[in-house]
C-alpha cells in the first residue's frame, strides 16, 4: 500500500517570503498580506485541498547584511514588513475545522510560561490543531531586539533551547495530572487542588515555580517542528522533534541527511519514524512541459536577484554584494552554499557558478516544472528517498497553491500519495496514524508527567 505524502502550505506573514521580487507580480495578493481576508482565502484553499497544515515562518529582526546596510531589505521587502506568525494563525483558528496551523516562535521572543500558556489556548480553541515551529534565531539583530548585544554563539543557542523546551514540558505535560478536572457542578468543584502542581524549574536561565495556568489541551504539547540543518540542529531535532524541514537539492541529497539524522534519532532513544522529514518544493505547473517551461521563464523574470542575494547573505553570515560577482562561488568554501551550486551546475552543464549566480540558483534549487503526471513522479522519487512530506512554497498566493490543488493535486490523490480526506483526530493523531494525541512516551516531555508534587516552604520557593 502506498503511503501519502504530508502537504504543508508553506508562508509568511509579509510581503514577501522566499521568491523576492515576485510581489510585482499582477495576480499575486502578497501585498494584502495586512488584511485577513487574503488568509482567510488561502487556508480555506488548502483545507479544500486537503493540505495537512499551514505553516507560517517568521522572523524577529533585520540585519544590515547585504551590501553593509539593511537598504535592499527595506526597499524590495525581503521578509520586512512582517507581522507576528502566532497571531496570525489565532485568528485562523474559527475560520478553518480541519487543517493543522503551525506558528513559528522563537526562544528569544517570549518567556516560556506565557508562552506555554498561549500554546495551551490555541490548541483548546482550534480543538488539538496546533504545531509549534522551534527556531533559535541567527540574527543579531534579533538578539538586540531582546535586550542582547548579539546573538549568543550557534551552540550555546541549542544549549538555551535545550532548557526553553524543558520549561514548557514541565508546564504543559506535568503541571496538571490527567484526572485534575473534575468539572462537578453540584458539588462546586471544578479542579482538584492535590492534582494541580507547581514545577519548581530552576535553571541557567530560568525559574518558574508554577502551576500552568491553563488545563490541559487535546494535545498538551503541540506538534513539534524545527529546522536546524547544522549539527547542533539536527542533534535537537532528533531529541525533540516531531516533523524536521529539509531543503535538499535532490533525492539523493535527502537519503543521506535523512539516513544521518534517523540515526541520530535512534540514538536518543526515539523510534527512527518519530521524526518525520517534511522538503521543501514549489512548483511550476503546465498542461504541458512547454507551457510549464514558459511560465517558469516568465516567474524568473520577475525574480529579484538582489532579493535573493540579500536573503541568502542574511542566513550565510557573508555579504554578498561585497564580493566580486564574478568571483567563483566554489572560492567561498561555505558549506551552507554547496546545495545551491549543486542545483546551478546540475541546470547548466559545464558552468561554475559565479556569486553573481547565486540568486537564480538558489531560486531553482527546489523547483519543479512540469505537468501535473511528470510533477507526481518526481514527487514519487522524493519519497521512495525518504521524505515524509513537503513544505510547499509559492511563486505567487493563492495562485501557486491553486494551481497545485486544481491540476497535481487529484492525480497524486489517484495515485494515493495525497489524502482524499482528513481523518478524525488531532494534528499529531493524523501526521503518526494509530498513534495517541499526545506524545508518546519515549518523548522527553513525557517524562514529567506525574513527576511533580507540593513541596514544603523554602526560602526559594514558596508551599504549593
Amino acid at each position: 500500500m502506498t503511503k501519502r505524502l504530508i502537504f504543508n502550505g508553506f508562508s509568511m506573514n509579509a510581503v514577501s517570503h522566499v521568491y523576492h521580487g515576485l510581489w510585482r507580480h499582477p495576480e499575486t495578493r502578497q501585498t494584502a498580506f495586512n488584511d485577513l481576508q487574503t488568509w482567510i482565502d488561502l487556508v480555506r484553499l488548502l483545507e479544500k485541498g486537503k493540505f495537512d497544515a499551514f505553516f507560517v515562518a517568521d522572523i524577529i529582526g533585520v540585519d544590515p547584511a547585504y551590501n553593509g546596510t539593511w537598504d535592499t531589505y527595506v526597499k524590495e521587502a525581503v521578509q520586512i514588513p512582517i507581522n507576528d506568525s502566532g497571531a496570525l494563525v489565532g485568528a485562523l483558528i474559527s475560520q478553518t475545522e480541519n487543517i493543522g496551523l503551525t506558528l513559528t516562535s522563537s526562544i528569544l521572543q517570549e518567556h516560556p510560561f506565557n508562552f506555554a500558556r498561549k500554546l495551551s489556548t490555541l490548541d483548546h480553541l482550534s480543538k488539538g490543531r496546533i504545531g509549534w515551529n522551534i527556531v533559535t534565531s541567527v540574527s543579531h539583530n534579533a538578539a538586540q531586539n531582546f535586550g542582547f548585544d548579539r546573538i549568543v554563539p550557534h551552540d550555546e543557542r541549542y544549549r538555551w533551547a535545550e532548557e526553553y523546551v524543558d520549561v514548557v514540558y514541565k508546564l504543559l505535560e506535568g503541571s496538571w495530572d490527567e484526572d485534575a478536572v473534575k468539572a462537578d457542578k453540584a458539588g462546586n468543584f471544578y479542579a482538584d487542588p492535590a492534582k494541580v502542581h507547581r514545577i519548581h524549574h530552576e535553571g541557567e536561565r530560568y525559574k518558574v515555580l508554577g502551576p500552568h495556568l491553563s488545563q490541559p489541551s487535546r494535545q498538551r504539547t503541540p506538534v513539534l517542528f524545527q529546522a536546524g540543518s547544522s549539527r547542533a540542529g539536527r542533534a535537537f531535532a532528533a531529541r525533540h522533534a516531531e516533523g524536521t524541514f529539509i531543503a535538499a537539492v535532490n533525492p539523493e541529497g535527502a537519503r543521506r541527511q535523512i539516513d544521518e539524522t534517523r540515526a541520530l534519532v535512534r540514538a536518543a532513544g526515539r523510534n527512527p519514524d518519530d521524526l518525520l522529514f517534511v522538503q521543501g518544493l514549489s512548483f511550476v505547473v503546465g498542461g504541458t512541459e512547454e507551457e510549464a517551461q514558459r511560465k517558469a521563464r516568465d516567474l524568473g523574470e520577475l525574480v529579484s536577484v538582489d532579493g535573493l542575494l540579500a536573503h541568502i547573505s542574511r542566513d550565510l553570515g557573508i555579504d554578498l554584494g561585497m564580493l566580486d560577482p564574478g568571483r567563483p562561488v566554489d572560492e567561498l568554501k561555505v558549506e551552507g552554499v554547496q546545495g545551491i551550486v549543486r542545483a546551478f551546475e546540475e541546470g547548466n552543464p559545464g558552468k561554475k557558478p559565479t556569486v553573481a549566480d547565486l540568486g537564480r540558483a538558489y531560486a531553482l534549487s527546489n523547483q519543479i516544472v512540469g505537468t501535473p503526471e511528470t510533477i507526481a513522479d518526481q514527487l514519487a522519487e522524493w519519497q521512495a528517498a525518504g521524505i515524509d512530506g513537503v513544505n510547499m512554497i509559492y511563486h505567487t498566493t493563492p495562485g501557486s497553491f491553486a494551481d497545485f490543488i486544481d491540476n497535481v493535486t487529484p492525480v497524486l490523490q489517484r495515485r494515493g500519495l495525497a489524502q482524499t480526506d482528513y481523518a478524525d483526530g488531532t494534528y499529531r493523531e493524523r501526521l503518526f496514524p494509530g498513534r495517541a494525541a499526545r506524545l508518546p512516551a519515549r518523548h522527553p516531555a513525557a517524562r514529567y508527567r506525574g513527576a511533580f508534587s507540593a513541596r514544603a516552604a523554602s526560602p526559594i520557593w514558596p508551599a504549593a
